[in-house]
C-alpha cells in the first residue's frame, strides 16, 4: 500500500477519484500513517490561499451556495499552462478533509512543475499534461526527501492526462519563456469581499 498519495487539484474531481478510496481508510482507523497530498498551482491557490466559506460556484452566482475553499467567485485566473487547475473554489468534500487535517496541500509554480515534466518524460518516455506536473513535481520532492533521510516509503500519484495539446507551452518552458505566476493577496482579499452574506 502506499505511504504517501499525489495528485494535482483544481476543483477536485480528478483528486477525489484518486485519493478518496485511500482516505476511506484513514479515516476508518485501517491506516494512521498515510499522507496525502494536493497539489496545485500558485496561480490559483484556491485551498492554500482561500478562505473555508460559503461561495457559488460560478461568477454568475447561478448555482447553490457550497462550504468550499474559495478565492471568489469573481476569481480571475492567470493565463498559466494549467487550464484545469484554473478554477477559483475547491469541492466542498476536499475542503472538509482539509479543514480536518485528513489531507495536505500544496502550491506549486509554474516553471519548477514544467521542469518536473521534462524529467519524467526523459526517464519515462511519456510526455505529462501540465496538470498531471504538479502532482510530478511533489513527487520528485518527496522522493528526494526520503532519499536525504534514508526512509524507504511508496509514493503513489495520478497521472491525469497527457501532454499532447501542450506542446506549445512545453516549446516555450524550453526556450526560457515561461514565467512563475502567484496570484497576489491583495487580489484575494478583494475578491473575497465580493462573498455571499450568510448568517450562521
Amino acid at each position: 500500500r502506499p505511504d504517501i498519495l499525489v495528485g494535482c487539484i483544481g476543483g477536485g474531481s480528478n483528486f477525489s477519484g484518486f485519493a478518496f478510496p485511500f482516505v476511506a481508510d484513514k479515516l476508518t482507523g485501517k491506516v494512521n500513517d498515510l499522507r496525502v497530498i494536493a497539489v496545485e498551482p500558485m496561480a490559483a491557490p484556491s485551498i492554500t490561499k482561500g478562505r473555508y466559506v460559503y461561495d457559488f460556484g460560478d461568477e454568475a452566482k447561478m448555482t447553490p451556495l457550497v462550504k468550499m475553499h474559495t478565492l471568489g467567485h469573481s476569481f480571475m485566473p492567470a493565463p498559466i499552462h494549467a487550464g484545469g487547475l484554473r478554477y477559483h473554489g475547491m469541492a466542498p468534500a476536499v475542503s472538509a478533509l482539509y479543514e480536518q487535517k485528513q489531507i495536505e496541500a500544496v502550491a506549486v509554480h509554474q516553471r519548477p512543475t514544467f521542469e518536473a515534466a521534462v524529467m519524467f518524460a526523459r526517464a519515462e518516455g511519456y510526455l505529462p499534461a501540465p496538470e498531471s506536473a504538479h502532482a510530478i513535481r511533489v513527487v520528485i520532492d518527496e522522493a528526494v526527501r526520503c532519499k536525504e533521510s534514508g526512509q524507504a516509503k511508496t509514493i503513489a500519484f495520478n497521472l491525469s492526462g497527457h501532454g499532447h495539446f501542450d506542446l506549445g507551452a512545453y516549446e516555450r518552458y524550453m526556450n526560457g519563456e515561461l514565467e512563475d505566476y502567484e496570484y497576489p493577496a491583495e487580489k484575494v482579499r478583494e475578491a473575497l469581499e465580493e462573498l455571499p452574506k450568510i448568517a450562521v
